[in-house]
């Protein structure tokens, strides 16, 4: 049996996600920016699929920017903010991302922000108090923080957040690549500044995403050399890639309700079978609170083979899953998030996480594997 437990890396193309590519490849080669019939042909399924994604979020279509994906997304949003939106300071936290710890990281070593860090609690959510105080005490501020964290799953509250950047007039930045399309966006009610995608998250295509920003922001382009994206982001655009991204979260959003009751049955017939078939195992993240239910970060018990885990289950028993963020897979350096939740460096951690394609059975053979290996 071949078992793929890593959804939260990437997904599988949703077959009419491939459909709705397939023409576009095959016949819309037209670059989007030329005013000829094949250019205006490549320019309508590129503000359709704009109009589509725009209407999913309540945005408008202004205001929202094709990229290449999460990272780029991530970037935009941080690199514009402080370079013209007079931010200078950032507040987030120490398990975000690398596509945004990494910039932030930077922007501080050039000294061109003052990076704060708020507080933890030991289930990886944060302290809003002392958020609530960080912002109060500061002014020129943009708060960066992930609306679930894509290794061990706890989510902030998005619209609590928002509204304590508003009445603080901070502006507010959330990486929204591990839940969009999971749970619904209505930036209309929700007073976030910037809102992320990566359609590969959701069932679409690799290599293309989307950033939105709030319509008052006055951004410059991040990649020069072009007008594309009103300007915004210079470069031809993937026109396939937008088409199936927009198909994607079109169908995410379409059937939401039943994939999450799905999902999170499985999320939690897996914890239960770990309780029952190894002793002492446990999880990371606020699994009994605010938990995106397609992760579940699992603490194993001390065993002298535990490096060699991960290993075992994918070359030899063909299970895929994930010891941290894929995105820094083959790192020998420990998980960032595991270090900032405190959590206990002698047990082994798997990241499991699932998609509508996955099954019991495949969570039962999974569990058997790992009790065996503890046997």
């Amino acid at each position: 049996m071949q078992v793929y437990l890593d959804n939260a890396a990437t997904t599988p193309m949703h077959p009419e996600v491939i459909a709705a590519m397939l023409p576009v490849m095959q016949d819309c080669f037209g670059n989007p920016s030329s005013a000829h019939t094949h250019g205006r042909r490549a320019k309508a399924y590129l503000e359709n699929a704009r109009k589509t994604i725009a209407g999913l979020l309540h945005a408008q279509d202004s205001e929202i920017i094709f990229t290449s994906g999460g990272t780029e997304a991530d970037n935009i949003a941080i690199r514009s903010s402080v370079d013209d939106c007079g931010v200078k300071m950032v507040i987030s936290s120490v398990i975000e991302h690398h596509a945004v710890l990494h910039p932030l990281q930077e922007l501080e070593k050039l000294g061109k922000i003052k990076l704060e860090f708020v507080r933890l609690l030991p289930n990886g959510q944060l302290d809003v108090r002392h958020l609530t105080a960080l912002l109060q005490e500061n002014s020129g501020v943009l708060v960066s923080l992930m609306h679930s964290n894509n290794e061990i799953g706890s989510m902030i509250d998005i619209d609590l957040i928002a509204k304590l950047c508003k009445q603080n007039n901070a502006l507010f930045h959330c990486d929204t690549v591990q839940t969009m399309g999971y749970f619904a966006h209505n930036v209309a009610e929700t007073p976030v500044d910037f809102l992320v995608g990566a359609a590969h998250k959701f069932n679409g295509p690799k290599g293309v995403g989307f950033l939105f920003k709030r319509k008052n922001l006055k951004i410059n382009a991040l990649i020069s050399g072009g007008a594309q994206e009103r300007g915004l982001r210079g470069g031809t655009e993937n026109i396939y890639g937008i088409v199936g991204m927009a198909k994607a979260l079109e169908l995410s959003y379409a059937h939401m309700a039943e994939k999450e009751v799905y999902i999170k049955n499985l999320q939690r017939y897996m914890m239960a079978q770990l309780l029952e078939n190894v002793a002492g195992v446990a999880f990371n993240g606020d699994v009994e609170g605010s938990c995106h239910y397609t992760v579940l970060n699992v603490s194993l018990p001390p065993h002298r083979l535990g490096g060699s885990l991960l290993l075992n289950l994918g070359l030899v028993h063909n299970i895929s899953a994930s010891s941290g963020s894929a995105c820094s897979a083959g790192s020998s350096i420990g998980s960032h998030v595991m270090a900032g939740i405190g959590a206990d460096a002698a047990r082994p951690v798997l990241r499991f996480s699932f998609g509508r394609q996955n099954t019991t059975q495949e969570i039962d053979y999974v569990v058997q594997k790992l009790k065996a290996f503890y046997a």
